[in-house]
């Protein structure tokens, strides 16, 4: 048996013995599927398993309240394991992060089966708010990547996937303010902030056509009047902008900013424009680490399609900017429905959902071990580190 038959055992073995606890995980976090932020629950019982598992947690944790920091080992080379489990409102857990959660934790437990043999500090995070403002990037702000060589994690999905790039985004809160008036007694006393919302809209809409292939606008108004007898003196808006880099990300901001002043141009409101969350950016999977786990999945019958096109957004994009990051989907039967909706949740729990969790689990402990016992890999993800 050669080395790396006998670590895909080992690693094996650890997923085998940890799987009832990871399903449970899995299963919780689904039944009881809390908002960004606000995850307390779910944060807890990937701790406790943790714990249990023997990692420590380190002596200064994340600032946001349902984040963490989690160790296990002390070798040179840090792989560290991104562990989401917000929901979404109305509809739980319609992006699958109790299979994300629960994936990334296992390839936690898997990997630490052999760390101490490859020289590797398993790490885990626990990243809030992927849906919304973007943990992970609260992360990088406070340090917590600044010792990782190398990060994974894997997301629910139907088709098994990796090499994926995503869109860069950002959200604006555009709100205008005017000046209100009798819309029937004395309209020219007034400014009409709606006004100024439906120019920016207009202005938006056609300036869709110049802007850079794979661009996407979208744009909602959340307020924009009391009663059809007085002049608006507030509208509001929520704008959500992507791009194919941050680069191209810049030129659509410049171009939509000058769509929103023309609207208080226009009208004489006032314009305040606030950025909502964090900006994520593109993501950039890491080739070797890519073909690592696509032959470990091969070893458990997947077929992994490379596939190098962007696929939605997510703020581990901003992790592949820092250091060698892999992000692939796991696919499960999911009947057709697609993320974001109650149908994709129901199958969440799926005999189908639960084996991509071990199957998911194993991928990324093998790529991680095959990265550290090749000797030209591990010296560039240590070279990546400094």
């Amino acid at each position: 048996m050669s080395t790396d038959e006998a670590r895909a055992q080992r690693i094996t073995a650890a997923l085998e013995h940890w799987k009832a606890d990871l399903l449970q995980l899995s299963h919780e976090i689904h039944a009881d599927p809390e908002l960004s932020g606000q995850e307390f629950r779910a944060a807890q019982r990937v701790s406790n398993l943790l714990e249990k598992a023997g990692f420590g947690f380190d002596a200064q944790q994340p600032q946001l309240a349902t984040a963490f920091s989690a160790r296990h080992g002390n070798g040179e080379l840090v792989a560290a394991f991104c562990v989401e489990y917000d929901a979404l409102p109305g509809i739980g857990h319609a992006c699958g992060h109790n299979v994300n959660a629960a994936a990334a934790v296992g390839a936690a437990l898997g990997l630490a089966a052999v760390a101490g043999e490859l020289g590797i500090t398993v790490k885990v995070l626990g990243t809030p708010a992927e849906e919304t403002t973007g943990g992970k990037v609260e992360l990088i702000k406070e340090g917590f990547f600044d010792d990782v060589s190398l990060a994974m994690m894997a997301h629910a999905g139907a088709d098994d996937i990796v090499g994926g790039s995503s869109l860069a985004i950002c959200m604006w809160d555009a709100l205008y303010t005017g000046k209100p008036a009798h819309a029937a007694l004395a309209p020219e006393e007034g400014i009409n902030a709606l006004d100024a919302m439906v120019i920016a809209q207009t202005a938006i809409a056609l300036a869709r056509q110049q802007l850079p292939a794979g661009s996407v606008v979208s744009m909602i108004v959340t307020e924009g009047g009391s009663a059809a007898n007085v002049i608006p003196d507030r509208a509001r808006a929520n704008i959500e902008m992507r791009a194919e880099s941050v680069e191209t990300l810049r030129r659509i901001e410049a171009r939509v900013r000058r769509c929103l002043e023309a609207g208080a141009h226009g009208t004489g409101a006032a314009l305040d424009i606030r950025e909502v969350g964090n900006e994520y950016a593109d993501l950039r999977q890491d080739r070797f680490l890519a073909g690592a786990y696509q032959r470990a999945l091969g070893a458990r019958e997947r077929d992994v399609l490379y596939d190098e096109r962007a696929l939605a957004s997510t703020d581990m994009g901003n992790v592949s900017h820092l250091v060698p990051t892999i992000h692939p989907v796991i696919g499960y039967e999911v009947g057709g429905a697609v993320h974001h909706t109650a149908e994709f949740t129901a199958f969440g729990t799926s005999a189908s959902a639960d084996k991509a969790i071990m199957d998911a689990a194993f991928g990324m402990a093998m790529a991680a071990a095959a990265a550290a016992a090749d000797p030209v890999e591990r010296e560039r993800l240590l070279a990546a580190k400094d």
